[in-house]
Protein backbone atom coordinates (compact mmCIF):
# COMPACT_ATOMS: atom_id res chain seq x y z
CA UNK A 1 0.00 0.00 0.00
CA UNK A 2 1.15 3.26 -1.02
CA UNK A 3 2.01 5.88 2.11
CA UNK A 4 1.71 8.78 -0.34
CA UNK A 5 -2.09 9.90 0.57
CA UNK A 6 -4.51 13.38 -0.54
CA UNK A 7 -1.74 14.12 -3.19
CA UNK A 8 -3.87 17.17 -5.01
CA UNK A 9 -2.54 19.81 -7.41
CA UNK A 10 -3.52 23.04 -7.54
CA UNK A 11 -3.21 26.32 -9.35
CA UNK A 12 -3.97 29.83 -9.25
CA UNK A 13 -6.56 31.03 -11.20
CA UNK A 14 -5.81 34.46 -13.04
CA UNK A 15 -9.67 35.86 -13.61
CA UNK A 16 -13.20 34.74 -13.15
CA UNK A 17 -12.79 32.06 -15.58
CA UNK A 18 -9.92 30.21 -14.68
CA UNK A 19 -8.41 30.61 -18.23
CA UNK A 20 -4.73 30.68 -19.48
CA UNK A 21 -3.32 32.43 -22.44
CA UNK A 22 0.08 32.93 -24.27
CA UNK A 23 2.72 34.43 -21.50
CA UNK A 24 0.97 33.64 -18.13
CA UNK A 25 2.26 32.12 -15.59
CA UNK A 26 0.61 29.22 -13.77
CA UNK A 27 1.39 29.33 -10.20
CA UNK A 28 0.14 26.59 -7.73
CA UNK A 29 1.18 24.22 -4.86
CA UNK A 30 1.31 20.29 -4.88
CA UNK A 31 0.49 18.72 -1.27
CA UNK A 32 0.37 15.27 0.08
CA UNK A 33 0.54 13.19 3.32
CA UNK A 34 2.66 10.68 4.26
CA UNK A 35 2.05 7.79 6.30
CA UNK A 36 5.17 7.62 7.18
CA UNK A 37 8.87 8.43 6.87
CA UNK A 38 9.09 7.79 3.25
CA UNK A 39 11.84 7.50 0.52
CA UNK A 40 11.40 9.04 -2.62
CA UNK A 41 13.21 9.18 -5.87
CA UNK A 42 12.20 12.82 -6.81
CA UNK A 43 8.78 15.54 -6.69
CA UNK A 44 8.63 16.55 -10.42
CA UNK A 45 5.76 19.01 -11.93
CA UNK A 46 5.17 19.55 -15.91
CA UNK A 47 2.99 21.85 -17.65
CA UNK A 48 2.13 20.56 -22.03
CA UNK A 49 0.31 21.38 -24.95
CA UNK A 50 -0.77 18.68 -27.19
CA UNK A 51 -2.77 18.30 -30.00
CA UNK A 52 -4.43 14.86 -31.07
CA UNK A 53 -6.74 13.75 -33.68
CA UNK A 54 -7.34 10.14 -34.27
CA UNK A 55 -10.00 8.16 -36.97
CA UNK A 56 -10.66 4.77 -38.61
CA UNK A 57 -12.30 4.56 -41.82
CA UNK A 58 -13.61 1.40 -43.74
CA UNK A 59 -13.53 -2.55 -41.64
CA UNK A 60 -12.37 -5.59 -41.48
CA UNK A 61 -9.09 -5.98 -43.60
CA UNK A 62 -10.05 -2.77 -46.00
CA UNK A 63 -9.73 -0.85 -42.14
CA UNK A 64 -7.19 1.85 -41.99
CA UNK A 65 -6.68 4.17 -39.28
CA UNK A 66 -5.41 7.90 -39.20
CA UNK A 67 -3.63 9.58 -36.18
CA UNK A 68 -1.67 13.17 -35.95
CA UNK A 69 0.14 14.67 -32.90
CA UNK A 70 1.23 18.26 -32.55
CA UNK A 71 3.19 19.35 -29.22
CA UNK A 72 3.01 23.27 -28.72
CA UNK A 73 5.15 23.36 -25.42
CA UNK A 74 6.23 20.94 -22.81
CA UNK A 75 7.84 22.26 -18.88
CA UNK A 76 9.80 20.70 -15.84
CA UNK A 77 9.99 21.54 -12.86
CA UNK A 78 11.88 19.09 -9.89
CA UNK A 79 10.67 20.14 -6.49
CA UNK A 80 12.72 17.15 -5.42
CA UNK A 81 15.33 16.74 -7.50
CA UNK A 82 16.19 13.32 -8.86
CA UNK A 83 19.93 12.86 -7.41
CA UNK A 84 22.67 10.28 -8.92
CA UNK A 85 26.01 9.23 -7.25
CA UNK A 86 28.86 7.18 -8.49
CA UNK A 87 29.89 5.71 -11.81
CA UNK A 88 26.82 3.69 -11.81
CA UNK A 89 24.50 7.00 -11.58
CA UNK A 90 22.58 5.03 -9.29
CA UNK A 91 19.48 7.45 -7.82
CA UNK A 92 19.89 8.38 -4.42
CA UNK A 93 16.62 8.80 -2.23
CA UNK A 94 15.34 11.80 -0.65
CA UNK A 95 14.12 11.14 3.12
CA UNK A 96 10.58 13.06 3.51
CA UNK A 97 9.60 13.01 6.99
CA UNK A 98 5.94 11.44 8.10
CA UNK A 99 3.01 14.05 8.06
CA UNK A 100 1.82 17.25 5.67
CA UNK A 101 4.23 18.59 2.67
CA UNK A 102 3.98 21.01 0.23
CA UNK A 103 5.36 22.35 -2.66
CA UNK A 104 5.44 25.23 -4.45
CA UNK A 105 5.87 25.72 -8.78
CA UNK A 106 5.81 28.26 -11.50
CA UNK A 107 5.80 28.17 -14.84
CA UNK A 108 5.53 30.63 -17.52
CA UNK A 109 3.67 29.76 -21.05
CA UNK A 110 5.25 30.54 -23.93
CA UNK A 111 4.84 32.86 -26.20
CA UNK A 112 3.71 32.38 -29.74
CA UNK A 113 0.62 31.35 -31.84
CA UNK A 114 -1.23 28.26 -29.76
CA UNK A 115 -4.70 27.06 -30.26
CA UNK A 116 -7.30 27.67 -27.58
CA UNK A 117 -8.74 23.99 -25.49
CA UNK A 118 -10.95 21.90 -27.85
CA UNK A 119 -12.74 18.45 -27.43
CA UNK A 120 -14.08 16.40 -30.63
CA UNK A 121 -15.50 13.79 -31.97
CA UNK A 122 -11.99 12.62 -33.67
CA UNK A 123 -9.62 14.88 -31.90
CA UNK A 124 -8.72 17.95 -28.98
CA UNK A 125 -6.43 20.32 -27.65
CA UNK A 126 -5.12 19.72 -24.31
CA UNK A 127 -2.99 22.03 -22.05
CA UNK A 128 -2.52 19.87 -19.32
CA UNK A 129 -0.58 20.38 -15.98
CA UNK A 130 0.33 16.88 -13.87
CA UNK A 131 2.77 15.99 -11.19
CA UNK A 132 4.48 13.02 -10.10
CA UNK A 133 6.02 11.31 -6.75
CA UNK A 134 8.41 8.43 -7.69
CA UNK A 135 9.76 6.31 -5.18
CA UNK A 136 11.80 3.92 -7.61
CA UNK A 137 10.84 0.38 -8.88
CA UNK A 138 7.78 2.24 -11.08
CA UNK A 139 6.44 2.80 -8.30
CA UNK A 140 5.10 6.69 -8.58
CA UNK A 141 2.08 8.73 -7.42
CA UNK A 142 0.55 11.09 -10.16
CA UNK A 143 -2.32 13.77 -10.48
CA UNK A 144 -3.26 15.97 -12.92
CA UNK A 145 -5.89 18.66 -13.57
CA UNK A 146 -6.68 20.14 -17.28
CA UNK A 147 -6.26 24.14 -18.06
CA UNK A 148 -8.60 25.89 -19.56
CA UNK A 149 -6.51 27.58 -22.49
CA UNK A 150 -7.95 30.55 -24.50
CA UNK A 151 -5.55 31.88 -27.32
CA UNK A 152 -5.02 35.73 -28.04
CA UNK A 153 -4.47 34.93 -31.27
CA UNK A 154 -6.99 35.63 -33.84
CA UNK A 155 -6.82 34.89 -38.00
CA UNK A 156 -6.37 37.77 -40.04
CA UNK A 157 -9.49 38.10 -42.03
CA UNK A 158 -10.14 39.55 -45.56
CA UNK A 159 -12.89 41.23 -46.84
CA UNK A 160 -16.26 39.74 -47.44
CA UNK A 161 -19.01 41.10 -50.34
CA UNK A 162 -22.17 39.72 -49.72
CA UNK A 163 -25.92 40.28 -50.95
CA UNK A 164 -27.57 41.08 -47.66
CA UNK A 165 -27.13 42.23 -44.21
CA UNK A 166 -25.91 41.09 -40.70
CA UNK A 167 -26.20 42.99 -37.54
CA UNK A 168 -24.40 42.05 -34.45
CA UNK A 169 -25.78 43.06 -30.64
CA UNK A 170 -24.13 42.85 -27.69
CA UNK A 171 -24.96 39.24 -25.40
CA UNK A 172 -23.67 37.17 -28.46
CA UNK A 173 -26.61 37.65 -30.64
CA UNK A 174 -27.05 38.40 -34.42
CA UNK A 175 -29.32 40.12 -36.10
CA UNK A 176 -30.54 38.84 -39.52
CA UNK A 177 -32.29 41.04 -42.10
CA UNK A 178 -33.70 38.68 -45.59
CA UNK A 179 -35.37 40.14 -48.44
CA UNK A 180 -37.23 37.37 -49.76
CA UNK A 181 -38.99 37.93 -53.20
CA UNK A 182 -41.61 34.52 -54.09
CA UNK A 183 -41.86 34.84 -57.68
CA UNK A 184 -42.88 30.89 -57.90
CA UNK A 185 -45.98 29.12 -57.66
CA UNK A 186 -45.48 27.41 -54.48
CA UNK A 187 -45.44 28.91 -50.57
CA UNK A 188 -41.83 29.17 -49.15
CA UNK A 189 -40.89 29.12 -45.51
CA UNK A 190 -37.23 30.83 -44.69
CA UNK A 191 -35.37 29.19 -42.50
CA UNK A 192 -32.25 30.51 -40.49
CA UNK A 193 -29.40 28.21 -38.67
CA UNK A 194 -26.13 28.76 -37.72
CA UNK A 195 -23.48 25.99 -38.58
CA UNK A 196 -19.84 24.65 -37.66
CA UNK A 197 -17.66 22.77 -39.12
CA UNK A 198 -14.73 20.88 -37.49
CA UNK A 199 -12.24 19.49 -40.26
CA UNK A 200 -9.73 16.69 -38.46
CA UNK A 201 -6.40 16.52 -40.67
CA UNK A 202 -4.22 13.36 -40.55
CA UNK A 203 -1.73 11.86 -43.08
CA UNK A 204 -3.34 13.63 -46.01
CA UNK A 205 -6.72 12.82 -45.32
CA UNK A 206 -9.27 14.73 -43.71
CA UNK A 207 -12.57 13.97 -41.63
CA UNK A 208 -15.23 16.50 -41.44
CA UNK A 209 -18.27 16.58 -39.20
CA UNK A 210 -20.76 19.44 -39.18
CA UNK A 211 -23.30 20.60 -36.24
CA UNK A 212 -26.17 23.05 -35.97
CA UNK A 213 -25.48 25.20 -32.90
CA UNK A 214 -29.12 27.19 -33.51
CA UNK A 215 -31.83 27.13 -36.01
CA UNK A 216 -35.06 29.41 -36.63
CA UNK A 217 -38.06 28.80 -38.95
CA UNK A 218 -39.71 32.20 -40.47
CA UNK A 219 -43.56 32.12 -41.35
CA UNK A 220 -44.54 31.26 -44.75
CA UNK A 221 -44.31 32.89 -47.73
CA UNK A 222 -47.29 33.58 -50.28
CA UNK A 223 -46.52 32.61 -54.11
CA UNK A 224 -45.89 35.51 -56.22
CA UNK A 225 -45.50 37.86 -52.91
CA UNK A 226 -42.19 39.78 -51.66
CA UNK A 227 -41.94 40.03 -47.50
CA UNK A 228 -38.71 41.01 -45.40
CA UNK A 229 -38.21 38.57 -42.89
CA UNK A 230 -35.69 39.44 -39.84
CA UNK A 231 -34.80 37.40 -36.92
CA UNK A 232 -32.45 36.70 -34.45
CA UNK A 233 -30.25 33.86 -33.57
CA UNK A 234 -28.77 33.48 -30.27
CA UNK A 235 -25.33 32.39 -30.16
CA UNK A 236 -25.27 29.46 -27.27
CA UNK A 237 -22.78 29.94 -24.36
CA UNK A 238 -21.09 26.90 -24.70
CA UNK A 239 -20.23 27.22 -28.70
CA UNK A 240 -16.74 26.81 -29.98
CA UNK A 241 -14.73 29.15 -30.94
CA UNK A 242 -13.61 29.59 -34.47
CA UNK A 243 -10.47 27.58 -34.85
CA UNK A 244 -7.88 28.71 -37.41
CA UNK A 245 -4.66 28.32 -35.75
CA UNK A 246 -4.39 24.43 -35.85
CA UNK A 247 -2.73 21.93 -38.41
CA UNK A 248 -4.40 19.10 -37.25
CA UNK A 249 -7.56 20.73 -36.04
CA UNK A 250 -10.34 23.56 -37.63
CA UNK A 251 -13.21 24.40 -36.61
CA UNK A 252 -15.06 26.96 -38.94
CA UNK A 253 -18.75 29.03 -38.54
CA UNK A 254 -21.19 30.16 -40.88
CA UNK A 255 -24.71 31.51 -41.05
CA UNK A 256 -27.06 29.66 -43.39
CA UNK A 257 -30.28 31.29 -45.18
CA UNK A 258 -32.42 28.96 -46.88
CA UNK A 259 -35.73 28.56 -48.35
CA UNK A 260 -38.02 25.04 -47.38
CA UNK A 261 -40.03 24.47 -50.59
CA UNK A 262 -41.91 21.27 -51.43
CA UNK A 263 -40.34 19.24 -54.33
CA UNK A 264 -37.79 21.58 -55.42
CA UNK A 265 -34.06 22.00 -54.73
CA UNK A 266 -33.82 25.07 -51.36
CA UNK A 267 -32.35 27.88 -52.72
CA UNK A 268 -29.59 29.27 -49.92
CA UNK A 269 -27.29 31.31 -48.95
CA UNK A 270 -24.04 31.59 -47.04
CA UNK A 271 -22.24 34.05 -44.22
CA UNK A 272 -18.79 33.03 -42.99
CA UNK A 273 -18.80 34.08 -39.24
CA UNK A 274 -15.68 34.12 -36.93
CA UNK A 275 -16.76 33.45 -33.18
CA UNK A 276 -14.17 34.71 -30.87
CA UNK A 277 -14.16 33.82 -27.16
CA UNK A 278 -16.23 36.02 -25.09
CA UNK A 279 -14.61 35.46 -21.91
CA UNK A 280 -11.64 34.67 -20.25
CA UNK A 281 -9.35 37.29 -21.96
CA UNK A 282 -6.82 39.24 -20.94
CA UNK A 283 -5.29 38.06 -17.80
CA UNK A 284 -3.30 39.80 -15.75
CA UNK A 285 -0.21 39.55 -17.86
CA UNK A 286 -1.83 41.37 -20.85
CA UNK A 287 -1.56 44.93 -18.75
CA UNK A 288 0.94 45.06 -16.22
CA UNK A 289 0.56 47.25 -13.32
CA UNK A 290 1.78 50.88 -13.76
CA UNK A 291 4.60 52.48 -12.06
CA UNK A 292 2.49 55.32 -10.72
CA UNK A 293 -1.51 56.58 -11.25
CA UNK A 294 -2.86 57.97 -14.14
CA UNK A 295 -3.86 61.21 -13.63
CA UNK A 296 -3.16 64.44 -12.03
CA UNK A 297 -4.83 63.55 -8.36
CA UNK A 298 -3.69 60.81 -5.96
CA UNK A 299 -5.96 58.31 -4.97
CA UNK A 300 -6.52 58.34 -1.10
CA UNK A 301 -4.56 54.88 0.36
CA UNK A 302 -7.36 52.30 0.88
CA UNK A 303 -9.57 53.52 -2.02
CA UNK A 304 -10.59 51.67 -4.98
CA UNK A 305 -11.21 52.83 -8.26
CA UNK A 306 -12.62 56.24 -8.61
CA UNK A 307 -12.24 56.76 -4.95
CA UNK A 308 -15.17 54.25 -3.74
CA UNK A 309 -14.23 52.20 -0.93
CA UNK A 310 -12.13 49.16 -1.70
CA UNK A 311 -13.62 45.99 -1.42
CA UNK A 312 -12.86 43.32 1.05
CA UNK A 313 -9.86 40.95 -0.18
CA UNK A 314 -10.86 38.17 -1.23
CA UNK A 315 -9.23 34.29 -1.67
CA UNK A 316 -7.90 34.07 -5.12
CA UNK A 317 -9.96 31.09 -6.80
CA UNK A 318 -7.88 27.73 -7.76
CA UNK A 319 -8.04 25.27 -10.29
CA UNK A 320 -7.38 22.03 -8.23
CA UNK A 321 -7.22 18.25 -9.05
CA UNK A 322 -9.07 17.53 -5.80
CA UNK A 323 -11.89 18.68 -3.60
CA UNK A 324 -9.67 18.56 -0.33
CA UNK A 325 -8.74 21.25 2.19
CA UNK A 326 -5.08 22.52 1.82
CA UNK A 327 -4.19 21.65 5.24
CA UNK A 328 -3.09 24.66 7.52
CA UNK A 329 -0.08 23.84 8.99
CA UNK A 330 2.19 21.84 6.26
CA UNK A 331 6.08 22.23 5.17
CA UNK A 332 6.20 25.01 2.61
CA UNK A 333 8.58 24.41 -0.53
CA UNK A 334 9.67 26.37 -3.27
CA UNK A 335 9.53 30.46 -3.80
CA UNK A 336 7.94 32.67 -0.93
CA UNK A 337 4.61 33.73 -1.09
CA UNK A 338 5.52 37.68 -0.25
CA UNK A 339 7.34 37.62 -4.16
CA UNK A 340 3.51 37.40 -5.46
CA UNK A 341 2.61 39.98 -2.81
CA UNK A 342 1.12 43.69 -4.08
CA UNK A 343 3.63 46.70 -2.98
CA UNK A 344 1.68 49.58 -1.67
CA UNK A 345 3.68 52.77 -3.05
CA UNK A 346 2.85 56.33 -1.88
CA UNK A 347 0.88 58.30 -4.81
CA UNK A 348 2.50 61.44 -6.03
CA UNK A 349 0.66 64.57 -5.47
CA UNK A 350 -0.50 67.25 -7.45
CA UNK A 351 -1.29 70.74 -6.62
CA UNK A 352 -5.16 71.65 -6.68
CA UNK A 353 -7.07 73.66 -9.24
CA UNK A 354 -8.86 75.58 -7.41
CA UNK A 355 -7.25 77.57 -4.38
CA UNK A 356 -9.51 77.47 -1.39
CA UNK A 357 -12.12 80.17 -1.20
CA UNK A 358 -12.16 81.09 -4.86
CA UNK A 359 -15.11 80.15 -6.57
CA UNK A 360 -14.39 77.39 -9.78
CA UNK A 361 -13.78 78.32 -13.33
CA UNK A 362 -17.18 78.88 -15.58
CA UNK A 363 -17.62 76.71 -18.51
CA UNK A 364 -17.14 78.85 -21.32
CA UNK A 365 -13.85 80.03 -20.03
CA UNK A 366 -12.10 75.95 -20.14
CA UNK A 367 -13.90 75.51 -23.55
CA UNK A 368 -14.43 77.69 -26.16
CA UNK A 369 -17.51 76.76 -28.86
CA UNK A 370 -16.57 75.10 -31.88
CA UNK A 371 -16.79 76.75 -35.03
CA UNK A 372 -17.49 74.29 -37.01
CA UNK A 373 -21.10 72.45 -36.16
CA UNK A 374 -22.32 68.52 -37.81
CA UNK A 375 -25.90 68.17 -38.29
CA UNK A 376 -27.21 65.05 -39.00
CA UNK A 377 -30.49 63.91 -40.73
CA UNK A 378 -32.50 61.13 -41.21
CA UNK A 379 -30.88 60.38 -44.52
CA UNK A 380 -27.62 59.68 -42.75
CA UNK A 381 -29.04 56.66 -41.47
CA UNK A 382 -30.46 54.90 -45.22
CA UNK A 383 -30.12 51.36 -45.39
Amino acid sequence: MSPIKDLCLACEALNEEATFSEGDTVAGTLTFTLKKETKVKGVMVKAKGDANVSWSEGSGDDERSYTAHTRYFKLKEYLVEENSEGRSNKCVSTVLPQGVHCFKFRFQIPQGDMPSSFKGFHGRIVYMLEAKVSRGWLRCSRVQTELNFASKSFPHLGQVMVNGTLQYDTCDTLSVVAKICNSSSKKVKPKFSLQQKTVYRASGSTNSSDQTLCKIVGETIALNSEETVSCQLTIPADAIPTLHNCEIISVDHYLKVYLDISFATDPEVVFPLVIVPSTGAPSYSDFPPPAFPIGPYPVPAGSGACGYPAPDPTQNGTISGCNNQWPQQAPSYGFSTTASSLMQQQAPTAPPLVQQGEDPPSYMSLFYPSQDTLSRTGSEHKS
